[in-house]
């Protein structure tokens, strides 16, 4: 069944094992998870197909709570079920129904060409849920004041606001159907000053909701102008039954009138 859309002759790629599957393991990184898997169990609980790919980070499984058959990995880094850069999926175009991108765009050279990727591989009305760190939130100024010589997974991050991703998707033809700011709190390193600030998670999404650390969205590839193909007897059919009341109007109109006119 894979090798009915996976390409053959597919490059192989050679990668560094990403760290931020490491730092996920911080107390930081974990605050950080715990809320981005809740939303993405949301989801792609709902999404329905025959496959779907989780893209990058294949050590975390983002689609845990997705019900479709044959889910699988890609990535560069060990533990994928296919090796491949994001950048050139080795997928037929149009063969997935759901594709998920955690913190993909903003850890890839080229983000853009990432997304048009992902779109290319999706089918129509297929879905997309991308997370990444939000530039309008206190962990966008604390890598502002963090020294580039020195910053380390996540402050090395490319950071992509949420209207900049809005309009990447726009012109790709998605719609966004979904999404949420989170992680409110202070990028604290600690657990106990974490959970000294877990106040701010419900005051944050009440006050002060587009600020949160991180955002998950999530959006369906429109096809314009797509239309289902008819079979010519079909349409015959309809045709005549279309015009039939249409004849009998118009016979009964030139009855009246000529009956009248005599």
């Amino acid at each position: 069944m894979q090798q009915s859309f996976v390409q053959n002759g597919a490059p192989k790629y050679n990668g560094e094992r990403s760290s931020l599957s490491g730092w996920f393991g911080t107390p930081q990184g974990a605050y950080v998870l715990g809320w981005e898997l809740a939303q993405f169990d949301s989801a792609v609980d709902d999404v329905f197909g025959f496959r779907a790919v989780q893209v990058g980070l294949p050590e975390v499984d983002f689609l845990r709570q997705n019900r479709i058959g044959f889910r699988f990995t890609l990535a560069l880094e060990p533990g994928a079920a296919i090796a491949a850069d994001p950048l050139q999926l080795p997928l037929a175009s149009q063969s997935v129904d759901l594709v998920v991108l955690p913190h993909v765009l903003e850890f890839h050279a080229n983000p853009h060409e990432v997304l048009r990727e992902a779109e290319r591989v999706l089918m129509p009305e297929g879905q997309i849920v991308i997370s990444g760190f939000n530039t309008a939130s206190l962990w966008r100024l604390r890598q502002l004041f963090t020294s580039r010589r020195r910053a380390a997974v996540p402050w090395d991050a490319r950071m992509i606001g949420l209207l900049r991703l809005r309009d990447w998707l726009r012109v790709l033809g998605f719609e966004i159907n979904g999404g949420k700011f989170g992680c409110y709190a202070p990028p604290f390193r600690q657990q106990l000053w974490l959970e000294r600030f877990a106040f701010m998670e419900k005051a944050g999404a009440r006050w002060w909701p587009l600020l949160g650390g991180l955002y998950v969205i999530r959006a369906v590839k429109r096809v314009h102008g797509m239309r289902l193909v008819t079979p010519a007897w079909r349409m015959e059919r309809a045709r005549r039954r279309s015009l039939a009341p249409v004849s009998q109007r118009e016979n009964a109109a030139r009855s009246h009138k000529n009956h009248h006119g005599d």
